[in-house]
């Protein structure tokens, strides 16, 4: 008589709760990587929404091909297994390092980019269904199907919470790429005992394998600071002297002979020798028209040095600055050739910081403000571009005064020509009368800015003195606009809609 609450001897001995556990651990450290590999491209290629949009939809066809071309593997489901899990902690382990790197001395980083990440989708694609083969004879179909799935999007959902929330903020890029790779190694050596029963002869070589591999990741982990510095160093044309990876986003420092720049994921914000231009621009014609604010507000900025030109008018009782990472505020302080030059702006007992999304500050506030400047990073992303969109400006409308002005920097009327028209016409959509104007810095170019107030008005003709750039004259020519910067039709950029991050994405991935 035939035992039929036995498992076969294939699988006598394999616990089904550990292989579980495997499914949730592979799926974890399967997103990760690819959560990495969408950052980091993101990172380095900007158009954040296509490379995530790319890597995920890349991921999930390797995951199928994964999946088909396991059925071929027809023997030493166990070993197979764990050979695959070496594989997939190594290369995923590694991807991070390599790809900064690749980055920065390859011309082909593309290829490199969507070729890990297939590889990575096939060898996870592969280890399912292998895991679901091995528990085929301790579980009905209906439970293995569920179980197995169950798991695997728990794993999808762990990594997706963690991966924002705590690693890349705490980790960095490199280290949680590292250590996920770890995690598999370790899962790897852990398979060769309580995989052991279906093993089929020594399994010593395949624990020096995993051992090795654990080994390397360890000494990845140990030097994670160094590989970073390797890639950023190739990145950036100056020596860095400050790098750190905030909740939000990657900050360096570098420096050289003339001072320091300011770059955030990878793109400049300024440089400490000419960003004057840019902020006396900014804050002086909008602190000139409201005629002697008192609260003042500032959304964004969170490097001071808009702040600092603020402070300069003696009207000002108080002023709130509203910026989302805490990181980048802190480094007003702590960094002192940047408190040097915001001249201790944070210091000044009128100023109050809100580290908050500032969308969600202006819905729950109830302060009105004078006078307010936006200082946003330029719109790449759907994240940021909602801040540029007729609702955010509604918002704002209703923290100022009747008589309230604000201004926005909205990239670069030459270069980026849609897009910062569409801004111009958003704002005049959200009820504004708007006055559009430009300024040449020599770090970026031409760039452009709008000044907005809800009455009609003209342009301020006259600045505040003592300013290294503006004087009388070159306040009025601001609003002086050349032919081939002119108006051009556009779409108004909405929340359900958002027109200007594909305006923004097209035009400036003309001079990458």
């Amino acid at each position: 008589m035939v035992n039929l609450t036995s498992p076969p001897a294939s699988s006598a001995g394999v616990r089904a709760p550990l292989l579980f556990l495997n499914v949730l651990i592979i799926a974890t450290c399967g997103l990760i990587y690819e959560l990495l590999a969408g950052t980091l491209a993101s990172y380095v290629l900007g158009d954040s929404v296509t490379q995530f949009s790319l890597i995920i939809g890349i991921y999930l066809f390797a995951l199928g091909a994964g999946a088909w071309l396991s059925q071929f593997i027809e023997s030493g489901l166990a070993r197979r297994f764990i050979e695959i899990e070496l594989g997939v902690a190594l290369l995923g382990g590694a991807s991070a390092p390599l790809l900064f790197l690749s980055f920065a001395r390859l011309n082909y980083f593309s290829v490199v980019l969507y070729g890990i990440v297939f590889i990575i989708g096939v060898l996870v694609g592969l280890e399912l269904p292998l895991l679901m083969r091995i528990l085929k004879d301790q579980l009905a179909f209906k439970d293995l199907v569920s179980r197995v799935l169950t798991f695997d999007y728990i794993g999808s959902l762990v990594a997706a919470l963690l991966f924002p929330l705590f690693f890349v903020p705490r980790l960095g890029l490199v280290r949680t790429s590292l250590i996920f790779g770890l995690f598999n190694a370790g899962v790897g050596l852990w398979a060769t005992w309580f995989l052991q029963p279906m093993l089929k002869g020594s399994v010593f070589l395949l624990r020096v394998r995993a051992v090795v591999v654990m080994a390397l990741l360890v000494m990845g982990i140990l030097n994670a600071d160094l590989l970073t510095s390797l890639a950023e160093d190739d990145l950036f044309t100056d020596p860095i002297v400050y790098a750190r990876t905030t909740s939000y986003q990657r900050i360096v420092v570098t420096n050289n002979k003339a001072g320091f720049q300011l770059f955030l994921n990878g793109h400049l914000q300024f440089s400490s020798t000419d960003e004057y231009r840019y902020h006396e621009t900014l804050v002086h014609p909008a602190m000139v028209l409201a005629n002697a604010p008192r609260r003042v507000l500032i959304l964004g900025g969170g490097d001071g040095l808009a702040l600092r030109e603020v402070l300069r008018h003696p009207s000002v009782e108080q002023v709130t600055l509203v910026d989302l990472d805490p990181g980048m505020t802190q480094l007003a302080h702590a960094f002192p050739p940047l408190a040097a030059l915001n001249h201790q702006s944070f210091s000044d007992p009128r100023v109050h910081v809100v580290n908050q999304d500032a969308m969600i500050w202006l819905e729950e506030t109830s302060e009105v403000f004078d006078v307010a400047m936006i200082d946003f990073p330029d719109p790449h992303s759907f994240g940021v571009g909602k801040l540029y969109t007729t609702r955010f400006y509604r918002l704002l409308k209703q923290r100022l005064t009747p008589e309230g002005v604000f201004s926005v920097q909205c990239t670069s009327p030459l270069f980026a020509r849609t897009a910062y028209w569409c801004i111009v016409r958003t704002i005049e959509a959200a009820g504004f009368t708007v006055k559009p104007y430009q300024v040449a810095v020599p770090s970026f170019g031409v760039w452009g800015f709008a000044l907005a107030r809800l009455t009609p008005f003209d342009p301020p003709q006259r600045a505040p003195d003592g300013l290294r750039f503006l004087n009388n004259h070159t306040m009025a020519t601001l609003f002086h606009f050349p032919v081939d910067m002119g108006p051009v039709p556009v779409e108004v950029n909405r929340l359900d809609n958002q027109v200007l991050v594909r305006y923004y994405e097209s035009e400036w991935k003309r001079y990458e």
